[in-house]
């Protein structure tokens, strides 16, 4: 009694021929001919030793090299090794082979598709027919014992699929690497496990397709209450191995239409800050030369001037504010981040700085001035220090009368840099 599954597969190839064989001009006589020569070309005495001599065309692999190239399969040397990895599952939190639950792949001759499919098929015990005839079970031997062929020579025909080449061979048209080893490299050829990629569309699609999903994405659409959500994966592109034939990629390929799924990999999309908290002094790292230095150059030339007039001082006056207003508003934009950015282990900053940039120290600022008197005399240096820096060799020397003028531009704002 043969497997179900076998049944099925066998009744599936006759009707196919029959599809093919049969026309409507046939008479009835040559239709009942046609039938019988079915019966005859997909009896077991006759379908299994043909099939048994094309399973050497298709070689199972996990790692086909035609996913790195298409024309990788054969070279001057001969057919490139099948690769056919049986990795022991360990579970170390690595996606990699052997930790995926993935199918087989197989490559060759799309002719002899059918008997990969054949030996693929999952009997009642949950085992595949191939794995009965390596293991020579009953079954494998009930099936396999003919009166045409031999069993030996049955089951040495259909396990050349699944068989390892004596010598390795590789391709030049397969990317290579050379691997460090001791004191010298080794060559790999880099190859791709075809099931997981098709695992990874298989869960993709399940995730984003499946009717369930389709439900609730139909719900939220509608704007109905669900207590079940589900989840969404975005940036996923598409790629086809094998143009408008598949199926000269691998079997796998070939059941999915040769297109995969990947997943994106560049690297996240990371938001410029304009605006960091400082670390160590607000008036280094809060700013940029060239955002004051253009004020300093025009105070630079009324500190030039040979004559002092109301014009001047006021002139002079308004570029004075110009930058303790530059420095009130930086003031607020660090403080705006203070909260997120502000980290007390890392920190540096003077403890006056440090309470006049924290926006939760609002209180603090209020019932103590001592930290805002330090400031005011800090400004009051930055000044001279930033004047003399812009300038260079050209800075006028400072003297008494201009260290007071800058001290009392900053002590009249002194209620605005709380």
């Amino acid at each position: 009694m043969l497997d179900p599954a076998i049944q099925v597969f066998l009744s599936e190839r006759k009707e196919a021929w029959l599809k093919k064989k049969i026309t409507t001009s046939m008479l009835d006589h040559e239709i009942k001919e046609t039938e019988q020569e079915c019966e005859q070309v997909f009896s077991l005495n006759e379908w299994l030793p043909n099939a048994a001599k094309r399973a050497g065309q298709i070689s199972m692999s996990t790692h086909p090299c035609t996913f790195s190239h298409p024309s990788a399969r054969k070279n001057k040397n001969g057919y490139v090794s099948s690769v056919l990895s049986n990795i022991e599952h360990t579970a170390d939190g690595f996606l990699k082979t052997g930790n995926v639950n993935a199918a087989t792949d197989a490559l060759g001759n799309a002719a002899a598709l059918d008997v990969y499919k054949f030996l693929t098929l999952n009997m009642q015990d949950g085992n595949t027919l191939l794995t009965h005839i390596e293991l020579d079970t009953e079954l494998a031997k009930s099936l396999l014992t003919i009166k045409s062929e031999s069993y030996e020579n049955l089951k040495k025909g259909f396990l050349a699929m699944v068989e390892s080449a004596s010598e390795s061979i590789t391709s030049s048209k397969i990317k290579q690497v050379y691997f460090p080893v001791d004191d010298d490299y080794h060559q790999l050829s880099l190859l791709t496990n075809s099931g997981m990629v098709y695992e990874l569309r298989s869960r993709l699609d399940k995730l984003r397709f499946s009717e369930n999903v389709k439900i609730l994405r139909d719900k939220k659409r509608k704007n109905e209450f669900s207590e079940q959500g589900y989840g969404e994966i975005y940036g996923l592109t598409t790629i086809g191995y094998g143009g408008t034939k598949p199926q000269n990629i691998s079997v796998l390929n070939n059941q999915n239409g040769g297109k995969a799924h990947l997943l994106s990999s560049l690297p996240p999309s990371i938001e410029k800050r304009n605006i960091h908290f400082p670390k160590s002094d607000f008036f280094i790292e809060s700013f940029k030369q060239y955002e004051y230095a253009d004020i300093f150059k025009a105070l630079h030339k009324l500190f030039q001037a040979d004559h002092n007039n109301i014009n001047i001082r006021e002139a002079r006056d308004r570029y004075l504010q110009q930058i303790i207003d530059l420095i009130i508003e930086k003031m607020w934009a660090v403080r705006a981040v203070s909260q997120t950015q502000f980290h007390q282990d890392s920190s540096n900053l003077s403890s006056h700085q440090r309470a006049w940039l924290r926006s939760e120290l609002t209180e603090q600022r209020e019932n103590d001035t001592q930290w805002l008197d330090t400031l005011t005399q800090e400004i009051s240096r930055w000044f001279s220090r930033r004047y003399e820096k812009v300038l260079g060799k050209q800075a006028v020397k400072l003297g008494e009368a201009e260290r007071l003028l800058f001290a009392n531009s900053v002590e009249q704002n002194k209620e605005f840099l709380k």
